[in-house]
């Protein structure tokens, strides 16, 4: 509701420079990297501490104020937009590393640090934080978190949650849960922490986490690998789980998307078209042998799993390989892009991916459509552009991509979340009964649906 009683009521609570109001609510607050929120909150929470968090989330409790928690607005999935007359609560003021622990290889970090921040600490402490995503620079940890992001790491290092030891949340209630464990081995019955990370801040608000660390790696060999099949991008893979240890990152670019970046960013790294172009990388540890890479990509050069090669020899050339691969330009010179993030069986991605460009093209002729991923975990991006596209038109777009992932039982949404855009989707990748559970669990944390209402379910 945003009312003057409620808005009055946190205003004591947590005093004028952690509200904003009216005027003061400024357009990033209206929507996430979507594009698609449609309503500036009635109010922006800023608190700077735990207690102020739980003071806000009992207050809105009691009257049953709908509350969206916001991280860096880099989603793509609406699950940081605000409704009309909903509360926005922004973790942004409370930022900062608290501890980094040598002996267990742990951070502990509060929840609006920005997750480039949070890796320069740790390569600074001598470690390595596996997180990595292209949004790095602006995303933070609490929305990292709350979505469980994948990115590039996860074929070495897994997924978010593969990443965190440790969780501070804060319910719906204002409960403080404080669960800050730093130990690899905890079997004290539920694993609490699992049912946050990923919930898109509907059962629980993420304050602080525990990190994991590894060891920094001695350095990075990246080779940009031009492939004329899918067999041989499979195979390609095969051989580097295989022959290439430390592999950390298995990127594949159909030709459309790969052809498109070079020419976006001004680089140009094959003379000839290809229909596949792979970033293979590995991280070095500090005995390893600098001939491997080299060794290994001569060795599929000769077999015909590669068509041409180039190996990065400098830190600007691998940048150069990774900013294709990134394809930021993309949202800037394509209207109305649509990016969509499924997964599903590796060994069925280019068959989807074939099956998904043909309907697309033959239902918006002229279209932009491109594929690209992170195959080495099954995840793959289904990038379209129709000009002047409708609402209709764009929901059309997901649903044509969705029924394909439907019938290959893959998954809608590998990374992103489901937000508000996927909500009508969910039941393509999750059973009626693994549902019911969840809205079991939804009704058990925030009996009141006060925590990112509509949102995943």
């Amino acid at each position: 509701m945003g009312d003057a009683t409620v808005l009055d009521a946190l205003r004591v609570a947590l005093g004028p420079s952690a509200m904003l109001t009216g005027d003061d609510v400024g357009e990033r607050y209206r929507s996430d990297a979507s594009l698609t929120g449609l309503s500036l909150p009635s109010a922006v929470l800023r608190p700077d501490s735990v207690e102020q968090v739980a003071a806000a989330l009992r207050i809105c409790n009691v009257f049953r104020q709908p509350v969206v928690p916001q991280g860096g607005m880099t989603g793509l999935a609406g699950g940081a937009n605000a409704r009309a007359g909903d509360i926005a609560l922004s973790l942004e003021r409370f930022a900062g590393i608290e501890d980094i622990n040598p002996a267990s290889a742990t951070m502990t970090v509060r929840a609006g640090t920005v997750l480039e921040t949070t890796q320069k600490a740790a390569e600074d402490a001598g470690f390595l934080l596996p997180i990595d995503l292209g949004a790095r620079g602006s995303c933070q940890i609490g929305g990292v978190i709350a979505t469980n992001a994948g990115g590039i790491r996860v074929l070495r290092h897994g997924q978010t949650r593969d990443n965190v030891l440790g969780l501070e949340v804060v319910l719906a209630d204002g409960t403080v849960l404080t669960a800050l464990n730093k130990a690899i081995k905890n079997n004290t019955g539920y694993d609490l922490r699992q049912l946050f990370i990923g919930s898109e801040g509907t059962l629980g608000v993420v304050t602080r986490a525990v990190l994991r660390l590894r060891p920094l790696p001695s350095g990075r060999q990246t080779a940009l690998c031009a492939l004329s099949g899918y067999a041989q991008v499979l195979a390609l893979l095969d051989r580097a789980r295989s022959g290439l240890p430390g592999l950390s990152a298995f990127e594949v670019m159909w030709e459309s998307y790969f052809r498109f970046n070079e020419h976006a960013v001004g680089l140009t790294h094959f003379q000839a078209k290809h229909p596949f172009v792979v970033i293979v990388e590995r991280e070095m540890g500090s005995a390893d042998a600098g001939d491997l890479f080299e060794s290994f990509l001569a060795t599929c050069l000769e077999s015909g799993i590669l068509s041409d090669c180039h190996v990065a020899q400098s830190e600007r050339e691998r940048e150069g390989f990774w900013r294709v691969r990134e394809g930021h330009a993309m949202d800037r010179l394509l209207p109305k892009l649509v990016n969509l993030d499924i997964s599903m069986e590796i060994g069925l991605l280019g068959d989807f991916a074939e099956a998904c460009g043909e309907k697309l093209l033959a239902r918006f002729a002229g279209a932009h459509v491109s594929f690209y991923g992170h195959l080495g975990d099954g995840n793959l991006h289904v990038a379209v552009s129709v000009p002047d596209a409708s609402d209709k038109d764009i929901k059309a777009i997901s649903t044509i991509a969705y029924d394909l992932v439907r019938e290959r039982r893959g998954s809608i949404s590998a990374e992103h979340g489901i937000g508000t855009l996927k909500r009508a989707y969910l039941s393509y990748s999750r059973s009626e009964a693994e549902l019911d559970v969840m809205r079991r669990l939804k009704a058990t944390l925030d009996p009141h649906g006060n925590l990112n209402p509509g949102k995943v379910i």
